[in-house]
């Protein structure tokens, strides 16, 4: 028994040493950290206090500082809305009193002008009573009534008008002689329109003679491929019809027209027609073209006896001679122009060097294609742009009157210009028209992009579009067609209707070598 007594209180002790240790050991270190952690606790709760009692503090401040500066702003501005009524007050008492100033000096002039109408009305009834005193007076002196007197006095006035209206009439007569020199110089100019000269009445075909009907199936070619492959390359029509021995060529184009012309001829002669003969021979027709312009140009200049035009200028005279004015052929018309302005200025002792260039250079402007200005003034700007005076170009600019004539030289170009078209048989109205109608027509299908040339055939019928193969494909080359029937039917009049034809070709070429 006490053997298990000394057990329980050895466990006992053991168990009271274990425990103070563990106080020791870990309960007491966490109690001081406890007591720690309060106390950081307290001292952050503290200084927090502090922080929100300081910025409580501010923010009071603050708000007590916005609201004096409010207070301050709205006093000021209640300052000057006082300031402002304050002077509005005075104006309006001003205006008051000025409206009573006026109003008082109105009331002075209505009274004064009561007065004045009293006094005006008693001096015209005393007029009236000395007017009829001083007719009566007259009467008895004149010893005749006032309509007797009023007679004499329209008689004497008819004679003074009489002998006023002889004295004006003797005063234009002298200025009528003074002026006889100028009118003598305009029945002069008058008479020069008598001068004729010949002209040529273009066309819009050509015919080319064959050998014999059976070139016509060689130029169609195998289901067409040759006749398609010409016109295409020239741009006119060619009408293959039952007429013997001939092939007629169409186009508005006078230039193209002899281009083909002069192809077609070739074909025949030489036998041989495929699409790659026509090609070699329409760019041969082109460059002998191109030498004829040359040799035209030369030939006006030469017969002019104009020297000194620029080398581009005697190639545009050179195009005129392909191109018609209302039937009337180009060169032809501006050639006798020159000779007509150059007579007329010698009559009248202008500047006879200036009226002859103006006259053979007038019409430049008609070969320059899409030009959106008049032909006068692109022919005034091409003048000045090779080398031609300014006077030159003026005088060609005004015949049209586009822009003000200013010399003598200019009115002599009108009426050059005048006279060589109003003669009888000179000009076409319909043909001109046609052909302004078809340069429309491929001015139009030139805007589209990707078109590299067009055609306007078939008498204006039908417009053919050569697109480049990479810009237009397949699909689009159908819009194409579709786009440009669209615009030509807004923006043209015209009879009947217009194919529009898209042509999308594409070539391989190579070399053996």
């Amino acid at each position: 028994m006490p053997y298990m007594l000394n057990i329980v209180l050895t466990v006992l002790a053991v168990a009271v040493g274990a425990a103070g240790l563990l106080y020791l050991i870990w309960i007491k270190p966490q109690r001081n950290k406890l007591n720690q952690f309060q106390a950081e606790i307290e001292a952050q709760r503290d200084r927090l206090g502090k922080e929100a009692e300081t910025r409580q503090k501010e923010l009071v401040l603050e708000a007590r500082e916005e609201a004096q500066r409010l207070r301050d702003a709205l006093e000021l501005e209640n300052k000057e809305k006082r300031a402002e009524l304050q002077r509005l007050e005075r104006k309006l008492g001003q205006k008051e009193e000025n409206l009573d100033d006026k109003l008082a000096q109105l009331d002075r002039s209505w009274s004064e002008l009561r007065v004045r109408d009293r006094v005006l009305e008693q001096q015209q009834q005393e007029v009236v009573k000395f007017q009829e005193h001083a007719r009566e007076v007259l009467e008895k002196v004149a010893h005749m009534s006032a309509e007797e007197a009023r007679d004499s006095l329209l008689r004497q006035v008819e004679a003074e008008t009489r002998h006023d209206a002889a004295k004006l009439i003797l005063q234009i007569e002298e200025e009528a002689r003074g002026q006889g020199e100028k009118r003598a110089r305009e029945i002069v100019t008058l008479a020069i329109q008598r001068i004729a000269a010949d002209h040529v009445s273009e066309t819009t075909v050509s015919v080319v003679p064959l050998p014999s009907d059976d070139i016509k199936g060689r130029i169609i070619g195998r289901e067409g491929r040759n006749i398609r492959a010409f016109e295409t390359l020239t741009g006119v029509d060619v009408i293959i019809d039952d007429t013997p021995e001939a092939v007629v060529l169409s186009s508005f184009d006078p230039v193209r027209r002899e281009v083909a012309r002069l192809a077609l001829e070739a074909l025949v002669m030489d036998g041989r027609i495929h699409p790659g003969r026509i090609e070699e021979t329409v760019a041969r027709a082109q460059d002998e073209v191109d030498a004829m312009i040359k040799e035209a140009g030369d030939r006006a200049v030469i017969e002019t006896n104009i020297t000194g035009l620029h080398p581009e200028i005697v190639r545009l005279l050179g195009r005129m001679h392909y191109r018609t004015s209302y039937g009337q052929n180009l060169l032809d018309h501006s050639i006798e122009v020159c000779h007509i302005a150059g007579t007329i200025a010698a009559e009248l002792g202008a500047n006879i060097t200036i009226a002859r260039r103006a006259g053979l250079l007038h019409d430049l402007g008609k070969i320059v294609p899409d030009a959106e200005s008049p032909h006068a003034l692109v022919s005034q700007e091409l003048m000045l742009r090779y080398g031609e005076s300014e006077d030159t170009a003026h005088a060609a600019g005004a015949h049209h009157n586009e822009i003000l004539a200013e010399t003598v030289e200019d009115i002599i170009i009108q009426l050059a210009d005048t006279i060589s078209a109003a003669r009888p048989g000179a000009r076409r109205e319909m043909l001109e028209n046609y052909v302004k109608r078809l340069q429309k027509l491929e001015t139009i299908a030139d805007s589209f992009p990707g078109v590299e040339k067009t055609y306007a055939v078939q008498a204006g019928r039908e417009i053919r579009l050569m697109v480049r193969p990479e810009i237009v494909d397949d699909a689009a080359a159908h819009k194409l067609a579709r786009d440009a029937a669209k615009r030509i039917q807004e923006e043209m009049e015209y009879p009947g209707q217009i194919k529009v034809t898209v042509i999308r070709e594409t070539r391989a070429i190579d070399y053996a070598k």
